[in-house]
Order: C-alpha cells, then structure tokens, then sequence
C-alpha cells in the first residue's frame, strides 16, 4: 500500500527545473468522522506528506501555526455549515492556505460555492490517492508560492519604510515617468535636490534603475498613476519657477 501510495504521489509532482519542494508543508485534514479523518491522515502520510488530524473546526483553528507551511482537507459536511464558513473565515486572513473540499455527496451546488471560494478541488468520498495526491500536490505547490509572494512584498515594505516622506513623494513621480526637471517643477524645488533624493532612494531601495524600482513598486502595492494635475505652488504661495 505504501509503495503504491508513494508512486501516485510521484507521478502527480509537476516536473521542472525550479520545483518546489511540496513535502516540506504539512496537509491538515478537518473531518468531524474521526474515523475517516485518521484513513486520510494514514493515506496522506504513507505518501511521504505530514499530516495532522482535527475532528472540528474549532480544534484546527485553535492548534494551526499560520508560519506552518501547508494545505487544509476540508470536510464539507462539518455540522453546521462550519466547512464553508471556515473556508470563507480564513480567506484573506494570515491563517489563509489552500483548501481542498471534501464532501460524502455529489452536491454540484456545493461544489460551485467551494470553488467560487478558492478551493483547489472538491473531491467526492470515498476517496482514493490517484485523485487526492494531485490536488494536495497543486495546494502545497499554491501555498509555497502565496508565501513566497508575502515574503517579498514583505522585504519591499520594510525597505519603503527607509524612506523619508519626501524620498517617497520624489519617488512616486519618478515611478510614473516624470523627469527630473519636471519633479523639481512639481514639488517646487531645484533639480539638483531632485538628484539627491532620487539617488538615495535608488539606494535606500537597493535598485540600479527605474524599469527595477518600477517592478520593487509594484511588488510593494504603490499605485502608479498618472500624474494629472501635477502641482505647480510653492509652499510660499508663489508659482513655481
């Protein structure tokens, strides 16, 4: 049985150069059957997967580490409605991981409803690892890259904190194309102190160019907008020169 389970689990890993290593996450599994919860959790675990079991919602919130890299098996049929509503509960939330739905029923309704939820699949008991160990392969393959994502965007949002507020705002208009004489119109200053704070942005953000401090930007959530009306009165209240 093991070998068996172990070979599905291979076949279903996509092949590539820069494969995520999918085994370093753990599959929860909430059934509120302890019995078919403990099947799952040794089918999952005789692939070579971690695994842990919950029988409630309620224990699997209270146990979880949202730092713990991993998908969650989801009973569908958790008393209640409680499967759909944690599925919605945890979406956008730091504890937020992919889900896979699973459900004693063919129920297209609920399938739909999962799936508009961001389920990775809904699966029908019993259930087999010829269709179970490709959706965890595709949650954990899911996981590894939103976490990645968030480890990103995080870097960039301490590095954008360095910055000074008038660092940010020389910054904003360089990200939308503005040169530097039209900041220096813009801002109601002089190009030269346009330069220094674009250089120590550049380097505060650890960027070479403005195609990369463009995608840095991005990547940290500032919109790039264009610059309508750009402002043109000096603090004084003189027009700019």
């Amino acid at each position: 049985m093991a070998d068996e389970t172990t070979a599905l689990r291979r076949n279903s890993i996509c092949q590539g150069e820069e494969a995520v290593n999918t085994r370093a996450g753990t599959v929860f599994i909430v059934d509120h059957d302890r019995e078919v919860g403990m099947a799952l959790m040794r089918l999952v675990a005789a692939a070579g997967y971690r695994a842990q079991a919950f029988e409630s919602a309620a224990r699997f919130l209270a146990a979880q580490d949202k730092d713990t890299p991993g998908c969650l098996l989801l009973d569908a049929s958790l008393p209640g409605s409680i499967g759909i509503e944690l599925q919605r509960a945890l979406d956008g939330t730091p504890g937020a991981r992919p889900i896979i739905v699973l459900s004693g029923r063919d129920d297209i309704q609920a399938s739909v409803e999962a799936m508009k939820a961001g389920a990775v699949d809904f699966l029908t008991k019993p259930i087999d690892g010829a269709r179970l160990f490709p959706a965890i392969e595709q949650a954990l393959l899911r996981d590894a890259e939103q976490r990645q994502k968030r480890q990103i965007s995080d870097a960039l949002a301490k590095r954008l904190k360095r910055l000074t507020p008038r660092e940010r705002e020389v910054m904003a208009h360089v990200i939308r194309g503005r040169l530097n004489k039209q900041i220096a119109a813009d801002l109601c200053t002089v190009v030269g102190t346009v330069k220094i704070h674009r250089g120590r942005v550049m380097s505060k953000l650890r960027v070479r160019s403005v195609a990369e401090l463009v995608r840095l930007a991005v990547h940290g959530g500032m919109a790039i907008d264009p610059i309508l009306h750009p402002t043109t009165a000096a603090p004084n209240g003189q027009a700019c020169a």
